[in-house]
């Protein structure tokens, strides 16, 4: 059975963030003007990721990192802790839309795919403790309908370049060896993927980059950015190269029909006993995921709880951001009981409860622009796949910047510009009614054992540009 109790704690940013305590190492406003040779605005993964690899290049540069708020306050400090392949994106869509066609769709999903143990010999380099492990993932099927989903996903993989070693068909028997899921039919899984904590890995990656000389200044929001001119509350900043990293807070900065916030919640259980886990096994401590078409996102952590998202509330009216996150409780509800139906038999409550929000483009394709005459760049619209995006993004515009030709700077993602999010209200009425599809198909499917997916289900997803 599950219990919504009331929890001892909702929001303030997240169980990742509060779990650092007086680990977290601060870093003073901007007071005053500076001139840089490389401004990066927003202190999440990809600014971060961004100045690390701007400093690799070129040691002589000096690169400061403005946050509005405090490192890893948005996504990159609230997220699930996944660093997995998935593109953030239609492979088809980039596809269709490069020179290169399905060759270069491809060659992004590879990168991808490499770019999980780049990041982990990273962190090993750097001496970086982010609870990593590499367990791959799991992929649930619930119905005969998911699990059809699933076999038409991994080909629509194997066709973009994954092998059959990377991703791998599970029945029933063979899932439940791994995650003892209640009424599961089977599922796929992903070979490259890692946990990890990620509050720990923001703190590890800014430790690495004030190493190799990098200025950080949290409390400092941009303003505007004009002619290399950025102003703050604190001052101004002359830059000759300025990298937007904002994700889901880029609005007021790109215009807030570019990408959307999309909101995602999470909880984290307490402990479970060594009973809990002798019945629901996880030894892996493999990541795990849904076919359903409203799915939950969910790892093990080091210390033994179980972590938990979905979506919640998808949608702010005028594109809000929720602030420090407090979570609704009928949300705390879905998930306990998500938990409930996969484990029966197990008491399930909530430590900690918090929502965060994704950057979602019209077409929920991510991209990486750099305008060389403005000297301004632009990386985001990672849809939910941002931890290893932000590693791929953070270093193409790096190297974009610099000027530096590599694999990356010719993916098809780079300098793709999807079209404008319609304007209020139909924006708030379309991402609701997407969800609203999804949530009906869901219950349709289950309660009629569907083999197949639901009509709502693919129009929703023509809708939204996620059919491959």
């Amino acid at each position: 059975m599950s219990s919504a109790t009331a929890l001892p704690l909702n929001g303030k940013l997240g169980f990742w963030m509060t779990s650092l305590g007086a680990e977290r190492r601060t870093f003073a406003p901007l007071q005053g003007d500076d001139t840089v040779d490389v401004a990066i605005v927003g202190g999440g993964y990809t600014g971060l990721w961004a100045a690390y690899f701007a400093k690799q290049l070129e040691p002589s540069l000096s690169v400061a990192v403005f946050e509005a708020e405090t490192l890893g306050y948005g996504a990159s400090g609230r997220n699930g802790g996944w660093v997995s392949a998935l593109v953030p994106g239609n492979r088809a869509t980039f596809a269709r839309n490069s020179p290169g066609g399905k060759a270069a769709s491809t060659a992004l999903q590879r990168e991808f795919v490499t770019s999980v143990d780049d990041i982990l010999a990273i962190l090993e380099r750097e001496g970086i403790d982010a609870d990593q492990h590499k367990g791959g993932t799991l992929s649930a099927a619930h119905t005969r309908a998911g699990m059809a989903r699933l076999l038409a996903k991994r080909e629509a993989d194997l066709s973009y370049g994954l092998t059959a070693d990377e991703v791998q068909v599970l029945d029933r028997d063979a899932f439940r060896a791994r995650i003892d899921i209640d009424k599961v039919h089977g599922g796929l899984f992903y070979r490259d993927v890692a946990r990890v904590h990620p509050a720990k890995l923001v703190r590890g990656l800014a430790d690495a980059a004030t190493r190799l000389g990098v200025g950080i200044h949290e409390h400092s929001p941009v303003l505007s950015i004009n002619s290399g001119m950025l102003t703050l509350p604190g001052g101004t900043v002359r830059a000759g190269r300025v990298l937007v990293c904002t994700e889901g807070y880029s609005g007021p900065l790109m215009g807030r029909r570019r990408l959307v916030p999309i909101n995602s919640s999470m909880i984290v259980t307490r402990r479970l006993d060594p009973d809990a886990w002798e019945r629901i096994g996880w030894e892996g401590r493999e990541c795990l995921n849904d076919s359903a078409h409203t799915f939950i996102y969910a790892q093990r952590t080091a210390d033994d709880r179980i972590a938990i998202g979905g979506r919640g509330v998808p949608y702010r009216f005028a594109s809000g951001t929720g602030g420090e996150g407090e979570t609704a409780q009928v949300t705390v509800r879905q998930l306990l009981g998500k938990l409930g139906s996969f484990f029966p038999g197990i008491e399930f409550r909530a430590e900690h409860a918090w929502s965060g929000i994704l950057g979602v483009s019209r077409d929920w394709n991510g991209s990486v622009t750099w305008d060389r005459g403005a000297g301004i760049g632009f990386s985001g619209g990672y849809a939910g796949h941002g931890v290893t995006a932000a590693y791929v993004g953070g270093r193409t515009l790096a190297e974009l910047a610099l000027e530096r030709e590599s694999p990356r700077t010719a993916l098809p993602w780079v300098g793709y510009h999807a079209r404008a999010w319609e304007p209020e209200p139909l924006r708030w009425l379309g991402v609701h009614a997407m969800y609203r599809l999804f949530g009906v198909a869901d219950a349709w499917e289950e309660r009629r054992g569907s083999s197949q997916t639901s009509l709502l289900a693919r129009l929703g997803s023509r809708l939204a540009g996620l059919h491959e």
